[in-house]
């Protein structure tokens, strides 16, 4: 029986925290020069990140919860995304400190002037701001942690118990990750601008997250299949099926977005359309119908033909497409109440999205590497190597 585990532990790893440490210590630099700047671009960067472990605790979740078959293959990946949620704590620091420059309703002094403010402090002040993220973070690590060290017994000591526990674990888990996922989305995003709300805008960040994770899986699939690495596990099956995803939450993510939209339009209150209205004033429109045809518009058609679904060269640019539409999706949501008359863009913008990325990535690779780099003694295996498209 394989091991699959990898002769070479560096193929990644190193060049990622290399990456990872020069991107952060430039953009301390853009500090200095401009601190507001600096804490929006790292709450950009940090929120894309944090969506794709988000994604992969749900596509974990799921794997166990409907015991899928064809997933199997692909589960270690996805187990390795999300146990970098400690990492990802510590990173959120710099938000925390930066609160006062990121959310209006940390000034006390227009608090106490601004009834909607005034109401809505029992739940926005910086104490139960701070609880709240760090609940947030003790259930996701705590979800992730467990199943991934079940996984890891699962190799060594393979039991018919341990599926139970998958699902025991996976069922209440999964509520959780609902109820956190979207008051992250309220607390991090939403509040950015208080006066403004939506009661879908935890499902958009949701499906934001769903897209992340099932693009990263066809990247980094298609990444190691090119180093000969997988090749006959990961087939053009699972990519198949990856893509079928990728189409499937297109459509969901663009659904969410244009209902929370039209619901907003359709009442023409001034407190919910003035969102919106920044979002169309100057050259902020052009960024807007960006999101409106790449991030939907086109996956949606070129997905559509099995074909397109099946030639791994063509999902392969169509899965970093929208993983590059993802983090414009992000930048829109967070940028406008930083620049409302148009985009700006940062080189701060780059370098906080690849110095946290980098440190992702390496702490990613090194749960990675350090196990197989598939379930091998799951009972499913051999079927989802195996698993074909009908």
């Amino acid at each position: 029986m394989q091991d699959y585990r990898l002769t070479d532990k560096n193929i990644i790893g190193k060049p990622a925290l290399i990456v990872g440490v020069a991107g952060l210590a430039l953009s301390m630099i853009g500090y200095f020069m401009d601190p507001k700047q600096f804490f929006y671009s790292y709450l950009v960067a940090y929120v894309f990140w944090t969506t794709l472990a988000l994604g992969g605790l749900f596509f974990t979740l799921l794997h166990h919860l409907t015991g899928a078959e064809w997933s199997t293959v692909l589960r270690r990946i996805s187990e390795s995304v999300m146990v970098s949620f400690p990492i990802l704590a510590v990173l959120f620091i710099p938000v925390a400190l930066g609160m006062h420059d990121l959310y209006h309703w940390t000034h006390t002094d227009v608090v106490v002037n601004d009834k909607i403010l005034s109401a809505k402090a029992p739940y926005l002040n910086v104490t139960f701001f701070i609880i709240r993220t760090a609940a947030y973070f003790a259930i996701w690590s705590l979800l992730s942690w467990r199943l991934h060290k079940l996984s890891l017994e699962q190799d060594s000591n393979p039991s018919p118990e341990l599926r139970k526990k998958f699902r025991k674990i996976s069922a209440p888990g999964m509520l959780l990750f609902a109820v956190t996922i979207t008051f992250a989305g309220f607390d991090w995003l939403m509040s950015l601008d208080p006066h403004w709300y939506s009661t879908i805008f935890g499902v958009y960040v949701f499906g934001g997250s769903l897209l992340a994770i099932y693009s990263f899986l066809i990247i980094f699939g298609l990444m190691l299949r090119k180093r000969n690495i997988l090749q006959d596990t990961i087939t053009v099956e699972h990519y198949h099926d990856l893509g079928k995803f990728l189409f499937a939450f297109t459509i969901f993510w663009g659904y969410i977005g244009f209902s929370q939209y039209f619901l907003i339009w359709y009442a023409n209150i001034p407190e919910e359309t003035i969102w919106y209205l920044y979002r169309w004033e100057g050259s902020w429109s052009i960024i807007t119908m960006i999101i409106v045809l790449g991030h939907f518009l086109v996956p949606f058609i070129l997905l559509m033909p099995r074909a397109n679904k099946r030639n791994l060269k063509f999902l392969n640019f169509m899965a970093v497409w929208i993983f590059v539409m993802h983090w414009i999706d992000i930048y829109w949501l967070v940028i406008p109440n930083l620049h409302q008359q148009g985009f700006q863009l940062s080189w701060m913008d780059l370098t906080l999205t690849l110095g946290i990325g980098g440190l992702f990535m390496y702490w990613f690779w090194r749960k990675l590497s350090a196990n197989a780099l598939v379930a091998i003694n799951d009972p499913s295996l051999e079927i989802s190597i195996n698993f074909t498209n009908n």
